[in-house]
């Protein structure tokens, strides 16, 4: 390419090929550059699959937050979906449609972006697909991993009495930016797995209330107790408060794309979890009746309603 901008869809591709490296313990045999990737996974261990699409006006403004944050983010939702199930994300593919006449220069701000996160977690770009178009960017990523030796975690295992933990602060994400820097759990999730037996877990992108509201559901339409003192509340909400008015607490159950996890375990492994890492706070427990309550200091019980994002429903 001898340092010239790449021309038309094939250079861009060949460009960004050029760009892979080999990591110790690839699953990669062919990467991109063919009609599929061929990957051999070494361990035998059950694959995880994952997929999220992103878009410009929705997810991320490009005018205002540049490709490079789009290409960041747009792995890091899939890496922490990974996350959630206690696993180690391997391979990625991206496919895109660009904006027709930057094309170029978006796809390669694109690629810094996610080259940045996939260098962090040791994932690998192995193929994807490109186009340009007269809409807005669009960008859709598929990861792959692999569960860790305990097994996956998924969100159907919450027991009534279990401990229900989460691993951060939450709310504030969207007015603050941070959403467009996600922190993917990764080894967070790993380190508690290891400790405990994990019941079910989920990563809080669409709202604490709902999230949770999606473990108890799929766990039998169990119910749960949070106390509103053990919220952990993200310095974002507090400064958004103090902005528009709104009420900290609300957010830190409401808003979304904190990319936290949220988790339920036995109450004598969640004792062990909490002195071993000390930034996961414990904040109710998993009942047995279908009912979900804020409780707050002085024992007074309101509903805990669920107002996080849902795609569908939104309409602005």
């Amino acid at each position: 390419m001898n340092g010239q901008e790449p021309q038309g869809e094939f250079g861009l591709i060949e460009w960004i090929r050029r760009r892979q490296v080999a990591r110790p313990g690839s699953w990669t045999r062919l990467g991109i550059g063919d009609d599929c990737a061929i990957l051999q996974p070494p361990s035998g261990r059950p694959i995880l699959a994952t997929t999220d699409m992103l878009m410009d006006g929705r997810h991320f403004v490009l005018e205002r937050d540049g490709a490079e944050a789009a290409g960041y983010k747009a792995l890091g939702v899939n890496l922490s979906d990974v996350a959630a199930m206690a696993g180690v994300p391997r391979v990625a593919l991206i496919a895109v449609a660009l904006p027709r006449g930057a094309a170029v220069a978006i796809a390669q701000g694109l690629h810094r972006g996610a080259r940045a996160m996939a260098d962090r977690f040791d994932v690998e770009l192995v193929g994807g697909d490109t186009n340009a178009w007269d809409g807005p960017l669009v960008v859709a990523v598929t990861v792959l991993g692999e569960a860790a030796d305990r097994g996956p975690v998924a969100r159907s295992g919450a027991r009534a009495g279990d401990a229900i933990l989460v691993t951060g602060p939450l709310g504030g994400s969207l007015p603050s930016g941070r959403h467009l820097r996600p922190e993917p759990r990764v080894e967070l999730a790993l380190a508690m797995h290891q400790l405990a037996a994990i019941h079910a877990m989920i990563d809080v992108s669409d709202g604490l209330a709902s999230d949770l509201g999606h473990i108890l559901e799929e766990s039998g339409g169990l119910g749960a107790i949070l106390d509103a003192d053990q919220i952990p509340i993200h310095a974002d909400a507090m400064t958004a408060s103090r902005t528009d008015g709104s009420v900290p607490l609300v957010r830190a159950l409401s808003d979304g794309e904190d990319f936290e996890l949220c988790l339920t375990v036995d109450p004598g492994d969640a004792r062990r979890i909490l002195g071993a890492l000390p930034v996961v706070r414990q904040i109710g427990f998993v009942t047995a009746e279908n009912a979900r309550l804020l409780r707050f200091p002085d024992g007074q019980l309101e509903p805990l309603t669920a107002r996080g994002f849902d795609h569908l429903r939104e309409t602005t």
